[in-house]
């Protein structure tokens, strides 16, 4: 029997990020979530240890490198290194980018590319050791496309796309693949400030006649993580022909 695997996924007490460790956990991964929100975290942990699936829960925030440190010595005491990594911790800013603080700039920064960089950068030595190892980044159509009156975050995202790539091919050769999935409108909290109104008219934007679900984001994960090895620095986008 293969031996079990471990993944390690950030932003993990709610929408994508949870429901990927529940996917995950189905498919017999031990799973260590990551979150800054102590109530929703432990709910996730307790929904995947209801699946049978061995779970770690650390409270931390990834935008900063102390607490990524600690998530990941946590992790190696549980389970050994993570195999596989999803970065999927992210914040969202709606606003003109003349009336965005300098704080507000760095914060979201940190948590949705520096976070990157000091995960993988912790993760890495240990996968380049196997031989193997498989990181998805969760990016956002805005990446590409850019929307008004959220700069910043398509920025950051843009960012995620162009770090997906560039960590691929240097990666390549050690045997471990970095990808990037590219959300359209998903139905998570995120996206809780629209009101019925600003959903409908979203909603008619979309071929697809409806925002994506966090189960089919996390089933999409799965499947690029679980592709041929040959699948690298690739960022595939699911936003139901939006974009």
């Amino acid at each position: 029997m293969e031996p079990q695997k471990t993944i390690l996924i950030t932003g993990a007490s709610r929408g994508i990020g949870k429901a990927a460790a529940l996917r995950f956990a189905k498919e017999g991964f031990r799973v260590v979530l990551c979150a800054r929100g102590e109530a929703a975290l432990m709910q996730a942990r307790d929904d995947v240890l209801a699946l049978g699936a061995p779970c770690l829960a650390v409270r931390a925030d990834v935008g900063d490198p102390a607490d990524c440190r600690r998530l990941f010595d946590a992790c190696l005491d549980a389970f050994g290194p993570p195999e596989f990594l999803i970065n999927n911790a992210a914040v969202s800013h709606i606003g003109l980018l003349q009336d965005m603080t300098d704080s507000q700039w760095d914060s979201l920064l940190r948590t949705n590319l520096s976070s990157l960089f000091y995960c993988c950068r912790l993760a890495i030595p240990h996968m380049i050791r196997r031989g193997r190892g498989r990181i998805l980044n969760v990016s956002s159509v805005w990446g590409a496309a850019g929307a008004s009156c959220e700069t910043a975050y398509s920025a950051s995202k843009g960012g995620v796309n162009a770090f997906t790539r560039a960590l691929a091919k240097e990666l390549a050769p050690s045997g471990i693949q970095v990808n990037a999935l590219a959300c359209g409108v998903i139905d998570t909290e995120m996206n809780g400030f629209l009101d019925d109104k600003e959903r409908a008219a979203l909603t008619e934007e979309i071929p697809a006649g409806r925002m994506g679900t966090p189960e089919e984001a996390a089933d999409t994960a799965f499947r690029i993580m679980t592709a041929s090895p040959y699948l690298t620095g690739q960022v595939i986008t699911l936003d139901g022909g939006w974009q």
